[in-house]
């Protein structure tokens, strides 16, 4: 199987520089063999046991890391908050 790295890159909008691409698309078509060769689940296999009622733990509330010491070692704070770069347009 051929893959095209390049077009995937530009579909995902990733820049990958000329000397990577060979090296992608062999890793990418070891996963795919990985893939294809995984065995197949039958219904009976994937169904869910009626039986099993899977119980949830109960919810314990743990106090975490105090808010003055992490705005103590934020790079940038205002009104109490954490400020981080933009990295959304």
């Amino acid at each position: 199987m051929e893959i095209n790295i390049k077009h995937i890159a530009k579909l995902a909008k990733l820049s990958i520089p000329e000397d990577k691409i060979s090296k992608f698309e062999t890793e990418m078509e070891d996963i795919i063999k990985m893939v294809e060769n995984l065995p197949e689940i039958t219904s009976e296999s994937a169904l869910v046991d009626v039986n099993n009622t899977m119980e949830l733990r109960e919810d314990v509330v743990i106090p975490s890391s105090p808010r003055d010491e992490m705005i103590m070692n934020a790079p940038q704070t205002a009104a109490g908050c954490i400020l981080i770069p933009k990295v959304v347009e």
